[in-house]
């Protein structure tokens, strides 16, 4: 039995008051808070071992390397990518953003012939097209959008259902033999809603395509396994995670990554280089790291995975099952309508809503003004947001240390809203 209690007294942030209140926090969706453990490590790095990975010679290099590579192997065994052989299928990214960039990057580089003879199997163009949904974050939409604009392919995406799940009863029109790439969330940072990413993969690999998948909302919530899902490549971000800000993960094939050509370029990613000739580039993931990596930013990463490991990651979405049950109740208040599905299948503790004749700003400082921190805005997915007739809503979404009692204070507030702005 987890005590989620004592997980939740791990995070310092939380045992404060905001406006005289008690403070709730509500927005992991944004980012969520860190426990003492991933504060603790990222600060130790800097006390003890902080040095260049993959450099120098002497022992605090060493040391430094060995706990940056500790920690690619623990957030591979996170999603259960390649472990074994010390984490090779993950790559350290500036972010889910930077991940995202960096495939549509390399693959637009793959188009205009980079990378040689094992590059061709990414190369789009006319004739081809890259398929996402209405319900990607603007870092999905935007780099593929911008590659099909680069190489001349032409963006397709799939529709949603009327409660915003993205539909699947026409996959075989949407994906077909034209289709190079399939880049989709697995779970809309809006709705909520976990995509049937399963079979989107089966037909995107009927046909030849890739598969990337965006796991930011479903790593820090829900088991993933990019093995079983059979995902091509994914990417998410720590912060999300329990993590620190500035670090994420690209998973790729190990086969894939290997015939990929880069995106950046620079040192520590060479393996020789000269004036006159095309370089020779390391092997993955090393081809993929240019530069100086936030290595104490990707130790405590590493840190933060082993941490939800240890709590087991299906305990943490039974817990958020239960958040999720008792915040559909924003639904049952009067004039409040529920962006997404009204029950807790298959979706997690994100639930965005509309309030009639209030603007989700004025929401927002309502609540704020009780202690409770949630998201106004149209949270970077404008596209999902027009599907339910809106520019904007609020949102809530539940983390770990979140309780029934933050749920019901909530409740309580957004009770009085309509009529503080409208007297009823």
């Amino acid at each position: 039995m987890v005590d989620f209690d004592a997980i939740r007294a791990q995070f310092p942030i939380l045992d404060q008051e905001i406006h005289g209140h008690p403070f709730v926090y509500l927005d992991s969706g944004a980012t969520a808070q860190k426990p003492e453990c991933v504060i603790d490590a990222e600060s130790e790095f800097y006390r003890t071992i902080n040095a260049g990975v993959h450099r120098g010679a002497h022992e605090l290099a060493a040391r430094s390397t060995e706990a940056f590579e500790h920690a690619r192997a623990q957030v591979a065994r996170l999603v259960n990518a390649n472990a074994e052989e010390g984490g090779e299928e993950i790559v350290v990214t500036p972010g889910a953003t930077g991940g995202l960039n960096e495939l549509a990057i390399a693959i637009g580089n793959a188009s205009l012939g980079r990378g040689g003879e094992a590059a061709k199997r990414f190369a789009v163009g006319p004739g081809d097209s890259i398929v996402v949904s209405k319900a990607e974050h603007h870092s999905v939409l935007l780099p593929f959008q911008e590659l099909a604009a680069r190489t001349g392919a032409t963006l397709r995406w799939l529709d949603l259902t009327e409660d915003g799940r993205v539909r699947t009863d026409n996959v075989d029109e949407v994906i077909d033999e034209t289709t190079k790439i399939v880049a989709v969330t697995h779970v809309s940072n809006v709705t909520g809603a976990i995509t049937d990413v399963p079979t989107l993969v089966r037909r995107a690999h009927e046909v030849g395509a890739l598969f990337i998948l965006d796991a930011c909302q479903s790593v820090p919530h829900i088991p993933v396994d990019v093995k079983a899902l059979d995902v091509d490549f994914a990417c998410w971000s720590a912060h999300k995670m329990y993590g620190p800000t500035g670090v994420g993960f690209l998973y790729g094939k190990r086969e894939l990554l290997e015939a990929l050509p880069p995106a950046n370029f620079g040192g520590s990613m060479v393996e020789l280089a000269w004036m006159d000739r095309p370089a020779q580039y390391m092997e993955p993931p090393a081809r993929f790291e240019a530069g100086t990596q936030p290595v104490a930013q990707v130790v405590a990463a590493g840190v933060a995975a082993e941490w939800m490991m240890k709590i087991g990651v299906e305990n943490i979405a039974e817990h958020e099952r239960t958040l999720t049950h008792e915040l559909l109740r924003i639904g049952d208040l009067d004039g409040f309508r529920i962006l997404g599905p009204r029950d807790e299948k298959d979706r997690i503790g994100t639930v965005a809503f509309d309030v009639e004749g209030v603007h989700p700003h004025d929401v927002g400082q309502f609540v704020d003004a009780q202690g409770i921190a949630i998201r106004v805005g149209h949270h970077c997915a404008q596209p999902v947001h027009r599907h339910f007739g809106l520019y904007a809503s609020n949102r809530v979404s539940c983390g770990v240390y979140n309780s029934v009692d933050d749920v019901q204070r909530l409740l309580d507030v957004l009770g009085g809203v309509r009529e503080y702005f409208l007297g009823r």
